[in-house]
Parts: C-alpha cells; sequence; structure tokens
C-alpha cells in the first residue's frame, strides 16, 4: 500500500525553467525515482503526451514517426507543447532521430527520460551536442522528505530547527538510513517489501535486459561486495581478486552500476603522492535503503554494528544528491595519508577545499589534523545533531 502523496521535487523549477528554450532536455535518473511521476505533473500545467519505450507498441509508433518529415512526425505523436519520450536510451536512433527534429525547429520540446545514464550521455555526445541540456532526479533528497512534515517550519534557521525537534529528526534518519529515499519507499506502509522487490526485479533491469553482463550472479557479488567496503578505499584489482573475476570484467560491470545511478565512487584528492593515497577509491550506494535490501538488513535502530558506514554512505549520498540537483560547481573526494590519516569528505569548489569528518556518535574521535597541516584547512564533523546546518 502506497500513501496517495506526490512529494514535491527540488528539481522540478529547473525542469519548468528549461520549457522555456527549445533545447532538448535531459531528464536522468535511476528508475523508480519518480522521473515519469515528475513529468506526468508538469504535464498537467501544459499540453503534451508522453510515450514510453518500455512498450512496444509505443516504441513502434515513434520508429515509423521517424521516417516522416520531422514537422509531420511530432505531429502524429502530440498535438500539444511538449513531446516526452519515456525510457529513450531503449531506441539506440533516438539521438539521431531527435536531431533532425531538433535541427527542423519543430514547434515542440522534446523531453528525453532515461534510467541508464551512460547511454544518454553517449547519445547526447554524439548527436546532440549543443542542442541539449541535463537535469537530474536522485532519490528523495532530506529536505524534500522534511518538507512534508507537520511539524517543519519553512525559513526557521537550521540550527533552530535541529534544537526544537531533535526526537523527531532523529527518528526521521534512522527510518531514512535502512528504507533509504525512493518516493515509494518512504511513502510505502511496507518499504521492505518494496525495496526487495527493487533490487531483484527493477533496479538491474537496464543492464540486464541488454545481456550486458555475462553473469547476473556476478554482478550480484559485486554489489554484496561493496556493500562488506563501504567507507573503505578500494582498487579495481582488489576487487577482482576477491571476486576471482578479471580486472576488466570488474570495471565493466562498475562502469555499468555508475550508469544505472545504483552507485557512484569517490576519487582520493591528492596534491602529493609520496604522502597521500592517490590510486585508489570509495564506492558507495546512491540509497542506503537499497544497500540494506542487498543484505536484508532492516534493523531500525543506532546499535546497529554497520550504522557507522551506514551513516557515512547517507550523509554523502546527500550531498552528491544535493550536488546534481542544484547542479553545483563541486567535485567530491576522500583523503587518507599513507600513515592511514583520514577524512570522509572533501568538497573542493573551484580553489576552495570543505574537508568533513563524518561521524554518527558525535562523541566519537574527531576528524585528522593532517589535513590541516598540509592544506591549512581545519575539518567540520558531519553528526546527526547538525546534520540539517549542512544539508539546508
Amino acid at each position: 500500500m502506497v500513501i496517495n502523496m506526490y512529494v514535491d521535487r527540488s528539481v522540478a523549477k529547473y525542469v519548468v525553467e528549461a520549457l522555456k528554450n527549445h533545447k532538448i532536455l535531459f531528464l536522468l535518473g535511476a528508475r523508480q525515482v519518480g522521473k515519469t511521476t515528475l513529468i506526468e505533473t508538469i504535464l498537467k500545467e501544459q499540453t503534451g503526451d508522453l510515450l514510453n519505450m518500455d512498450i512496444d507498441l509505443e516504441r513502434a509508433r515513434v520508429m515509423e514517426a521517424a521516417h516522416l518529415e520531422p514537422s509531420d512526425a511530432v505531429r502524429v505523436l502530440t498535438q500539444g507543447e511538449l513531446l516526452v519520450i519515456d525510457e529513450a536510451h531503449r531506441v539506440p536512433e533516438i539521438g539521431r532521430i531527435t536531431k533532425g527534429w531538433y535541427d527542423k525547429r519543430v514547434p515542440v520540446k522534446i523531453i528525453l527520460l532515461g534510467s541508464s545514464s551512460a547511454t544518454l550521455v553517449d547519445i547526447a555526445a554524439a548527436e546532440l551536442v549543443g542542442r541539449n541540456e541535463k537535469l537530474w532526479l536522485t532519490p528523495l533528497l532530506f529536505e524534500e522528505i522534511l518538507r512534508q512534515q507537520t511539524w517543519f517550519m519553512p525559513g526557521r534557521p537550521p540550527q533552530a530547527l535541529q534544537q526544537a525537534f531533535a526526537a523527531q529528526i532523529q527518528a526521521l534518519l534512522l527510518q531514512r538510513l535502512v528504507f533509504g529515499s525512493y518516493p515509494e519507499a518512504y511513502l510505502a506502509a511496507d518499504p521492505r517489501t518494496y525495496l526487495e522487490n527493487l533490487v531483484s526485479d527493477y533496479l538491474l533491469k537496464d543492464i540486464f535486459t541488454k545481456s550486458l553482463v555475462r553473469s547476473p550472479e556476478d554482478v550480484r557479488r559485486l554489489l554484496l561486495e561493496l556493500t562488506l567496503t563501504l567507507g573503505e578505499p578500494i582498487s579495481v584489482m582488489q576487487l577482482a581478486t576477491r571476486l576471482k573475476l578479471s580486472r576488466q570484467t570488474i570495471q565493466r560491470y562498475l562502469d555499468l552500476l555508475e550508469g544505472i545511478f545504483v552507485i557512484f565512487k569517490l576519487p582520493a584528492y591528492s596534491t602529493d603522492p609520496q604522502r597521500e593515497i592517490t590510486k585508489q577509491q570509495k564506492y558507495y550506494f546512491w540509497d542506503t535503503g537499497v544497500k540494506n535490501a542487498l543484505q536484508r538488513e532492516w534493523v531500525v535502530s543506532s546499535a546497529r554494528s554497520d550504522i557507522d558506514v551506514l551513516w557515512e554512505n547517507w550523509v554523502i549520498a546527500e550531498i552528491m544528491k544535493l550536488r546534481y540537483t542544484y547542479r553545483r560547481h563541486e567535485d567530491l573526494f576522500f583523503w587518507r595519508s599513507r600513515h592511514d590519516s583520514n577524512v570522509e569528505l572533501v568538497v573542493k569548489q573551484g580553489s576552495a577545499l570543505h574537508p568533513f569528518a563524518v561521524r554518527f556518535d558525535p562523541h566519537a574521535v574527531g576528524h585528522s589534523r593532517s589535513f590541516a597541516q598540509m592544506y591549512g584547512v581545519a575539518t567540520k564533523t558531519i553528526t546527526p545533531q547538525n546534520i540539517l546546518e549542512v544539508l539546508l
């Protein structure tokens, strides 16, 4: 059962703004994050049609229309101002087709939705250079969930909000650490069943149905291995050795999993290879609910044995989601010296560095002094007690 509720998405204002120009709009994001729901909501205020390329008949309509003159083609597909093509990566020729329509200045705004970013970005690079713009829809931001709470007070300073509603925020955080932030996982009465179905049936569909992997079981083994190495720098060769697969195979699977928004990587920040780790990376899940579904671990408690790495993954994913949603010009790294001094997150904005230690327990040992000595920037600590100051 899912509560009949629509969560306002922060990216919606950018989508509406993008409708004012003629460029082809790419809206990218994992399956089930709400791309179609967002566009359908926008379509209530616009005229247009949405075609789903997962449906054979609608895919055939697009392919048949592609043989017509561009103006006739779009008229066959929609009588409105918008033409939305969902799961656009299912049509390999979609870049060539929409390029022809765009270049003929058809009087329709074209929006391509896709859950396989690698495929659609390749299309943009090959066919639609200078003709497109991209937006990303992630699992729900914590700020979007906060806005749904009856006790939330818009405009109140984060610190004051954190102090006034400490118990409510703590409870909400624990729920999201375990069940993640996919819209249905947040709205569903039974998020556990939803997430187990998501992981088994939907999330990996794009790489399994296209026979992009020889062994789906090897991909699942890789994902389980990544749940065990959260927060630890690791190389592709180390993963290959542990799973007894070739380095090339592991790299390809990692790229595919990144391309469908299951995982993302944090590279190492370094300016001195003699003193700092440079070649390893950390892998995190875009959504901690997916991590827990893979492990079938559903305990909602601050006493979980993995609470520290779960918190680290959740915080860094949340900051990464903000970066994509608001199109921030920043890069994210981790930092580790060769003497094991560690900073979980380094945000680089231009030439400015912002290092963060990520700790679930606010009384735990804080941060590395080595980073401050090397770069002259003190590390701040992110805990559940100050998280709103970071995210709002």
